[in-house]
């Protein structure tokens, strides 16, 4: 409805359409969840899920969708901090009550999980001892399995099919409808899982639908380094030896034994073939270089925005064979309790470890908040649009934490990024079909 933008404007964007073209969205849906009649999220292959606004900018619809886009602005109230927070972790690494390590208590779930199956035990234990109804999550499409949709999960066998990490586009909080509607008639809520910004996005969306903070019982935030782009696993499947993407069968990035391997399944030449990479070779290789620019920005990798994060505890070197272990980091009361509840029914195996274990096991990150200070004042200094932060400090990290070197390179670095990109040229969304959908239609 807006049309097409010759060029970007700088400072916040408008509506959906500036926050997609900037280069500002993560492809979370949370827009399409508040502006269903605004809002459609489709595949876009160069940048992943991506919103198409259907309603021009000053729609009160298009306008609520943006106030609870996490893309654009994200915050912390520091007036809701809860008590017995970390001071020290504060302000990196936001809200941190207490840090376990451990794993699924279910074997099968331990294993399938990408570390210790800890994100969809702890949902399991929810569902089945009647505090929620079931899991909105992530899976492969059924008629795409290059690609992902959204799911509500209500039984064991459900969790396990569609447990480990899915490294490409998703689009989980456009599917908090199903939460909300539960909230509003007072029934049993859900538990939602997604990436950090998802998270925040849900977080930011019960301001605009307050129903929607009743129909959730528990969110938990997946550690995150970035999202990788479709053509990112397009690019996989073919180092696999598929030179046909539709001959793609199924796509699995990590799991079934820790780290995991990624392992795609299909024909080729008519026969049946399975590849698999390691996790070096299929991360570290191939899709961490197509993480979308948003993620270059980001300053919320361990889901600060969520009742309870879940991530690998990489403190230590993984011995071969070893089973999955993770790193669970309790954000809110109701996040303390849901754990403390799941351990004592023996879902969870946790030992309590030190907080600063968390920053052990992400060491990375520490940098990473400094740097993103450097790029987003390049990009604003360059007239380019940029996510705003509150109470999400940075700039005391690149200023601590970053060698000179690294200083002049979140500058310099960012400059010649932004000029190899294009990134002044409007990121105008394409929508994608998926392979499957082409050979089915023909």
């Amino acid at each position: 409805m807006s049309g097409r933008r010759r060029g970007l404007r700088p400072g916040a964007p408008r509506d959906i359409t500036e926050v997609a073209e900037g280069r500002l969205c993560s492809g979370c849906g949370t827009c399409a969840f508040v502006a269903p009649d605004a809002v459609r999220m489709v595949d876009d292959l160069a940048a992943g899920r991506r919103p198409l606004q259907l309603l021009p900018s000053g729609s009160p619809s298009t306008q609520a969708a943006l106030r609870a886009c996490p893309g654009a602005a994200l915050a912390h109230d520091p007036g809701s901090v809860p008590a017995g927070a970390d001071p020290g972790l504060l302000p990196g690494w936001g809200p941190v009550l207490e840090v376990w390590e451990g794993y699924a208590g279910d074997p099968e779930l331990r294993f399938a999980g990408s570390s210790g199956g800890a994100a969809s035990a702890l949902a399991l234990h929810l569902v089945g001892s009647g505090g929620a109804a079931g899991v909105i999550h992530t899976a492969a499409r059924a008629d795409a399995p290059l690609l992902n949709e959204t799911v509500v999960s209500t039984t064991r066998e459900e969790l396990l099919a569609r447990a480990g990490s899915r490294y490409a586009p998703a689009s989980p909080a456009d599917g908090l409808g199903t939460a909300e509607r539960a909230g509003a008639v007072g029934s049993s809520p859900y538990v939602f899982i997604g990436k950090p910004c998802d998270v925040a996005g849900a977080a930011k969306a019960t301001a605009v639908r307050p129903a929607l903070q009743a129909g959730l019982a528990l969110t938990i935030g997946v550690f995150c380094a970035g999202t990788p782009s479709t053509a990112g696993t397009l690019e996989l499947v073919r180092a696999m030896g598929f030179a046909d993407p539709s001959d793609v069968e199924s796509v699995r990035y990590r799991g079934n034994g820790w780290p995991g391997e990624a392992v795609a399944t299909g024909t080729r030449d008519g026969e049946f073939h399975e590849a698999r990479f390691s996790y070096a070779d299929s991360w570290g290789a191939i899709l961490q270089r197509h993480r979308q620019w948003r993620c270059h920005v980001c300053l919320d990798h361990t889901g600060e925005f969520a009742d309870v994060a879940v991530g690998d505890p990489w403190y230590r070197e993984i011995e071969p064979g070893e089973p999955g272990r993770s790193l669970v980091v309790v954000r809110t009361e109701r996040g303390r309790q849901a754990v403390a509840a799941a351990r004592a029914s023996g879902a969870l195996v946790l030992e309590r470890v030190g907080n600063d274990v968390l920053p052990r096991s992400q060491p990375n990150l520490v940098r990473t908040r400094g740097a993103v200070w450097g790029r987003i004042t390049t990009m604003r200094l360059l007239g380019l649009p940029a996510p705003r932060y509150a109470h999400m400090p940075a700039f005391r990290s690149w200023l601590r934490d970053l060698t000179p070197r690294e200083k002049a390179s979140s500058f310099v670095g960012t400059a010649r990024r932004i000029r190899a990109r294009r990134m002044r040229r409007p990121a105008v969304v394409v929508e994608h079909a998926a392979p499957r959908e082409r050979s089915d239609a023909s």
